[in-house]
């Protein structure tokens, strides 16, 4: 059978309580304590300056001279006793025998303590057991008008009645102990109380429960998922947003800024409103980001950033939209090729062979990209596939897609030099109208690789030369559902990791010319 756990708020009410009555316990002991050595030193000076005050009368020195010094030192020391409220005065001789004493009785015997150190000249303040009692006591010696020790003065109180004096104080201490116990009693079951409503009068077991839960929850999903707080701080990403972001630790607690992107993901965050669906970049990523401001209790506590990772639905999109132009070109262009099929029909029924060779060599893609050309400089077999397949998506545009005579590339360019260019290709063709022409310039030494790509489009504005290469700024019309501008932006972030550089001038052909140099890695 399973064993019930006691409730967190029984536990609680308990833990504060008894904290509280074990303070208060040792308050009040201390506070005891602190009385009591306060009441005796308090009774110590007073019998110090009693037995002082004494040892030093004038009458009581004279009376050693005299033939019976008790008949006027016994009732001068009751005097002072009663008038000082101790429990005896005594004075002795220089032997200690007593000249007074509260009991008559015992007046000419020998005191029952030692009077040695007040007779050697000495003060005496102690706690000691003599006729009447434990007491506390001071012993002061006596000297005569030329210095002599003739005697000794002893003023004493019970330890009974400084108990009795800490009695007395006890029942306020214990009263305002009690108060604040009563206090602390209260305000530990208001604090459990308001732990309990923050908690949402959960146990423990369900609160741990509950964050495995989310945890589990929140790592094993596929989108990226980011907590700004708002402080600007980082309080929560999971498995996938560590990912896709780049990250090599967990960046919780962290600020936004030294984690999310300038221009993308951080000022999207700092955002006021929501935002659905939007393209941004990080690193070379391309990620669809959106944002949703986090409220508890209609107060603003943050923003969440959920990330998907669109970088090959992007490619892949792109590629479609290539297919749908290509189509299109396709369909308007097939009565062209019904008139040129009629064409060389004619040619061929009238016996004008080497004209209709001719007419087919004009009109079939003279100057397009061959296989033939691209074997001979390219000594990268995926960039020589990547320039073919452009070269076949160009023509079937209707756009000549041309590699300069001196491209040459002898070993394999990289992956970054795919990226760099097939964007650049993909951004020329989309730039030129039908019958235009794209010029490619790929050539590689032991230092890096230098791609050029030239049009004979409109060009790119000057005034929009720096801007061209941020995210979601194109010189084109938006095209399809996930838009432009996100070409050169790849682009841009890949020459920057490799140090490399990218510029942009009006090309010879009339339109945009990308002149981008990737130097090898570990170069400078």
């Amino acid at each position: 059978m399973r064993r019930r756990s006691v409730p967190l708020g029984v536990t609680l009410l308990v833990l504060q309580v008894t904290i509280v009555l074990v303070t208060t316990c040792a308050a009040g002991l201390l506070a005891a304590k602190l009385q009591s050595d306060r009441i005796r030193q308090s009774y110590m000076e007073r019998m110090l300056s009693v037995a002082e005050s004494v040892a030093r009368l004038p009458t009581v020195v004279e009376a050693f001279d005299s033939p019976n010094p008790s008949e006027t030192i016994h009732p001068l020391a009751e005097l002072i006793r009663n008038a000082s409220q101790v429990t005896y005065v005594v004075v002795t001789d220089r032997n200690g025998v007593r000249y007074s004493h509260p009991d008559p009785a015992r007046i000419g015997e020998h005191v029952s303590t030692d009077p040695s150190t007040a007779l050697a000249g000495q003060v005496f303040v102690g706690t000691e057991t003599g006729t009447l009692g434990t007491s506390l006591r001071a012993k002061v010696p006596i000297r005569s008008a030329s210095g002599e020790i003739i005697g000794m003065a002893s003023v004493g109180i019970l330890e009974s009645a400084l108990d009795d004096d800490l009695a007395e104080d006890l029942p306020e201490l214990i009263g305002w102990l009690a108060a604040a116990a009563l206090v602390g009693v209260l305000g530990s079951a208001l604090v459990t109380r308001m732990v309990r409503r923050r908690t949402f009068r959960l146990e423990p077991a369900e609160i741990a429960q509950l964050l495995e839960t989310r945890d589990a929850m929140l790592h094993g999903i596929r989108e990226g998922v980011v907590a700004v707080d708002e402080h600007e701080r980082v309080a929560l990403v999971n498995d996938e947003a560590v990912r896709l972001l780049g990250l090599t630790d967990d960046p919780t607690g962290r600020p936004a800024a030294e984690v999310l992107e300038d221009g993308g993901l951080l000022d999207l965050a700092r955002g006021v409103d929501d935002v659905a669906d939007r393209l941004v970049l990080a690193g070379e990523r391309v990620l669809v980001a959106n944002r949703m401001t986090a409220r508890t209790h209609d107060r603003r506590v943050g923003v969440v950033l959920t990330l998907r990772d669109r970088t090959e639905l992007h490619d892949a999109l792109r590629e479609l939209d290539g297919q749908r132009t290509v189509t299109e070109v396709l369909r308007a262009q097939a009565h062209e090729f019904t008139n040129h099929l009629h064409v060389i029909s004619g040619l061929v029924e009238l016996d004008r062979r080497e004209e209709a060779v001719r007419y087919i060599e004009r009109v079939g893609g003279a100057g397009s990209v061959t296989s033939e050309i691209i074997g001979g400089a390219m000594a990268d077999p995926a960039l020589a596939a990547l320039l073919l397949a452009k070269s076949s998506t160009a023509h079937e545009r209707g756009v000549a897609l041309r590699l300069a005579q001196d491209s040459r590339v002898v070993a394999r360019a990289g992956d970054d030099a795919l990226t760099v260019l097939g964007n650049l290709v993909d951004n020329a063709v989309d730039a030129v109208d039908t019958g235009g022409t794209v010029r490619v310039l790929v050539r590689s030494d032991g230092e890096g690789v230098r791609v050029v790509v030239e049009d004979d489009g409109p060009g790119v504005a000057e005034a929009d030369r720096d801007r061209i290469f941020t995210l979601g700024v194109s010189s084109k019309a938006p095209r399809g559902a996930h838009g432009r501008g996100i070409g050169l932006a790849l682009v841009s972030r890949v020459v920057t990791r490799r140090r490399g550089r990218v510029r942009v001038s009006e090309s010879e052909l009339g339109g945009a010319a990308f002149d981008v140099w990737l130097p090898e890695a570990g170069a400078r």
